[in-house]
């Protein structure tokens, strides 16, 4: 086994999970398909769709025949739609290493910035894997995204490379489905299991992920990694010819995204997508003309990945079935809603009261008001207009998670064919709302003793972070009484203070206080400030598990804090709002899945909705409280931003003004 330095496997106590089921026989392989020429708008999906052994194998084999074409050595992974690994197939002896950095002009000291993932570990495998999870996750009926298309929604500016432009629309959201959240699951590397599963290194920005698609829905996702980079692509500016993304993308053909869902046809903000610098005319050889799997010599073999795969090809879990952990909730069927269940098929968040009594003055959420909060949320949700989704018109489709005070899970529900990344999004979304409106937020993070770590090159520690630095940092730029006046924050006003730049993608001025510094070097992608401190040693510990080298896995929880207010971390761009009786707060809403405006005016609208169908028991933080009354260095924060004209049965605008 390799042999890390010491300080390397001293990150933290961990814990493991598991599921269960059976291998699925080899099937024979057959040719590929036919292009998709089936157009969904989320009820495509069917009892039968999914991935077969047989589809798995003619992936691999038409990514292999493209690495061979260009004299290259790849690493593939191809998962199902919730995650589950179905094969991991490296072209070589013996992994290759793995560098994780977002190559700026000027090195970058900090985060998962320089980290190496050595030559002869899984290394190689685990990057695979979370550009497959990445594709498989952001993609539905109504959008195909790529890695390439995440690369350009998480940087500082958007698009990339245009100056003084704000940050992209889903800032923050690589640092999500983590391995150690509360919420994603582990998988088992002998069976399937249900989902949401985890990714190792949460989503990747890196060009080379892509979803897979059959029927003309989403299926799962396949990742490659040949060119031992992990990181992005800074310049939008130009086309690529990316190895990674070769290979993947002609391991996607005969089940690839339709081309009127795929990123270049969806725009956000008047700005068009990308979902490849490539097409299949641009490849070296043409996918149809891969051998069989089986019949490929000298390209190496199957690989195990702890934690994710056993060196086997198996064939995928069907989406909406028991077997993937998402079906249809009975209860909120007018809805058409669907719930997260557990192996056995029971419900894994059903709407229960809050848990914190003890810490309020007034009586926490009770299990008819979390019932009221989903309900109204999804049904203005299913009246809105998708912004990015086709055909046009579509309703938008979300995830919807309710926590109490001390960010216990009370209740989640989805809409029918809502991107899977926003289940786990939108309760980080509700839990940062929470914790951050509550007056003992600034003691909760100064309590967190353990500092982050970031590792050299070789794994060894090269620094340490405090936590509480962030909360000085925070009574410096905002007032001293930061986070702990009550000042309700929503994800939209709490990600202005994580922006490398304050106000948002304004050049030469400073980072806001949860965010590292990008005069100085500090910020990147992979290193973002805040958000990534708090789970950085558990996202290592997992990966260091995951590369085989230690026997244990992390624990379900992404801080070493007590309690799960942030247990599946913090995320930073909008979307969630914190509850209120009165003026006590009680708990948080976040939505994700649909556009951010769309996610802000679901999760406002919805407490709004909530609260006038309870009587009043219930409302959103009174405008005196909410943190748009706060203007740090004279700039005034954002609380929530709704869409202009924003409903498909009406054309009402302004729909959040005066609440």
């Amino acid at each position: 086994m390799l042999r890390m330095p010491a300080m390397a496997l001293l990150l933290l106590a961990v814990g493991c999970g598991g599921g269960s089921g059976g291998i699925p026989e080899p099937a024979p392989e057959a040719a590929a398909p036919a292009p998709q020429t089936v157009s969904c708008d989320g009820q495509c999906a069917d009892s039968a769709t999914g991935l077969s052994a047989a589809d798995v194998r003619r992936v691999l084999a038409q990514g292999i025949a493209q690495a061979q074409a260009v004299g290259a050595r790849a690493t593939l992974a191809v998962v199902d739609r919730v995650g589950n690994v179905l094969a991991v197939h490296r072209m070589g002896p013996q992994g290759a290493a793995v560098t994780i950095a977002t190559d700026q002009p000027v090195s970058i000291d900090g985060g998962l910035e320089g980290l190496v993932l050595p030559a002869g570990t899984a290394g190689d495998a685990v990057a695979a894997i979370a550009k497959a999870v990445t594709g498989a996750f952001l993609s539905s009926e109504g959008n195909a995204f790529s890695t390439r298309t995440a690369n350009q929604i998480v940087q500082e500016h958007f698009n990339p490379g245009e100056l003084n432009q704000p940050s992209g629309p889903l800032f923050g959201v690589q640092f999500s489905q983590l391995a150690c959240s509360d919420f994603t699951l582990a998988g088992n590397p002998d069976a399937l299991a249900v989902g949401p599963q985890r990714s190792p290194l949460g989503l990747a920005a890196d060009p080379g992920g892509f979803p897979l698609y059959k029927d003309g829905t989403p299926v799962g996702g396949v990742g490659v990694m040949a060119d031992g980079l992990y990181g992005i692509d800074r310049n939008l500016l130009d086309r690529d010819d990316n190895l990674d993304e070769r290979i993947a993308l002609a391991a996607t053909f005969g089940f690839a995204a339709p081309a009127d869902r795929r990123a270049d046809v969806i725009t956000v903000e008047g700005k068009t997508l990308r979902f490849s610098d490539l097409g299949f005319a641009d490849l070296s050889v043409d996918p149809q003309q891969a051998p069989r799997y089986d019949d490929l010599a000298d390209t190496g073999s199957l690989v195990a990945v702890p934690g994710y795969s056993a060196a086997t090809i198996r064939a995928g879990t069907r989406f909406g079935q028991p077997a993937s952990g998402v079906v249809p909730a009975v209860a909120y069927a007018d809805l058409d809603a669907f719930v997260f269940v557990d192996a056995a098929g029971d419900e894994r968040f059903p709407a229960r009261s809050g848990t914190d009594a003890a810490f309020l003055p007034l009586a926490p959420l009770q299990v008819e008001e979390v019932d009221q909060l989903l309900r109204s949320a999804l049904t203005i949700a299913n009246r809105a207009r998708a912004q990015i989704r086709r055909p046009l018109g579509t309703a938008a489709r979300v995830t919807v998670s309710v926590v109490d005070s001390r960010g216990e899970i009370l209740g989640m529900l989805r809409s029918r064919d809502a991107p899977v990344f926003g289940a786990d999004v939108s309760l980080q979304k509700a839990r940062t709302a929470t914790l951050f409106s509550s007056r003992d937020a600034g003691d909760f993070l100064k309590g967190i003793a353990e500092p982050a770590r970031y590792l050299s090159p070789d794994l060894s520690e090269k620094a340490r972070v405090a936590i509480g630095d962030y909360v000085e940092a925070a009574r410096l730029f905002v007032g001293p009484r930061a986070l702990q006046d009550g000042t309700a924050f929503s994800d939209r006003a709490g990600g202005n203070l994580s922006r490398p730049f304050y106000p948002d993608g304004i050049r030469g001025n400073p980072n806001g206080p949860f965010s590292k510094s990008f005069v100085d070097n500090e910020w990147s992608v992979l290193s973002t400030g805040l958000q990534l401190d708090l789970v950085i040693n558990r996202l290592l510990g997992h990966v260091l598990f995951a590369v085989g080298a230690t026997v244990e896995d992390v624990g379900a929880n992404c801080a070493a804090a007590e309690g799960v207010r942030i247990a599946n971390g913090m995320q930073i761009f909008p979307g969630s709002v914190p509850i209120y009786r009165g003026n006590v707060l009680v708990g948080g809403i976040g939505v994700s899945g649909d556009g951010i405006d769309q996610d802000d005016m679901i999760a406002f609208l919805g407490v709004h909705e909530a609260g006038l169908a309870l009587n009043g028991a219930l409302n959103n933080a009174p405008p005196a409280l909410r943190a748009d009354q706060l203007a740090p260095r004279g700039e005034r924060l954002r609380y929530v931003q709704c869409p202009q004209s924003p409903f498909n049965d009406s054309d009402e605008q302004q729909v959040c003004a005066g609440k």
